[in-house]
């Protein structure tokens, strides 16, 4: 397995519909780690760590909330973090 570490920026309807709390339990159900915090503009930042076919499975379980509407997603790569071993939510 190749670890992936993206940073996932999430537009649209994302805060104030339980998305924090919905990344959380996707990224530990997939066995993914990182973060996931609210921005001051509006949008969700996250940053995940894991297999990429379980960070796809991570996007597609928050995109099924209840209440949480994206409209777009910016994806970046980035270098795995050989010592993470959480997400977390953070404010």
């Amino acid at each position: 397995m190749t670890e992936k570490r993206y940073r996932l920026c999430f537009y649209g309807m994302v805060q104030g519909v339980g998305f924090r709390y919905t990344a959380m339990h996707a990224a530990n159900m997939h066995r993914l780690t990182g973060y996931v915090k609210n921005e001051y503009d509006g949008s969700v930042t996250c940053e995940v760590q894991g297999d990429e076919a379980a960070i796809d499975q991570f996007i597609a379980t928050i995109r099924s909330g209840r209440f949480i509407d994206i409209s777009s997603i910016e994806r970046t790569e980035l270098e795995p973090d050989p010592n993470e071993r959480s997400f977390d939510v953070r404010y």
